[in-house]
């Protein structure tokens, strides 16, 4: 059962992942730990490229390694940055979040202090753009 508090191993695999990111461009890590409902993590880093636009985040690199191994329901989402505050998610990032996460799911933001923000996609993404279907 996920709480308030983010789940340690989900916490070191995000801020660890802050060393293996490709950020040679903005030397801005960002490292992120998706847990599936079956109790896999997914790790996700940064992945920059010289045309920024093919730039791939920390969180959308963990959300889509994820699907490509057939999941599809999510537990929690820790996301880590070196930032002043608790790292938060860019806008493609969040309506990825809403496309494959439940809006009530836990997603921690943290940075390499230890401070911590509870939060979820609805947070997150308030009156998103969803599918019709």
């Amino acid at each position: 059962m996920l709480d308030n508090k983010a789940p340690k191993q989900l916490k070191n695999i995000a801020l660890s992942a802050l060393e293996e990111t490709y950020t040679p461009y903005s030397h801005f890590p960002v490292g992120a730990a998706l847990l599936t409902n079956s109790n896999e993590v997914f790790k996700g880093i940064n992945i920059e490229n010289v045309s920024f636009g093919l730039t791939n985040c920390a969180e959308r690199t963990a959300i889509f390694s994820a699907i490509a191994q057939g999941h599809r329901k999510f537990k929690g989402l820790v996301i880590s940055g070196r930032t002043q505050k608790p790292i938060t998610p860019c806008g493609a990032c969040r309506q990825v979040m809403v496309e494959f996460f439940e809006p009530d799911m836990l997603i921690w933001l943290i940075n390499n202090k230890g401070d911590e923000i509870l939060t979820n996609v609805e947070s997150l993404m308030p009156g998103s753009f969803k599918s019709l279907n």
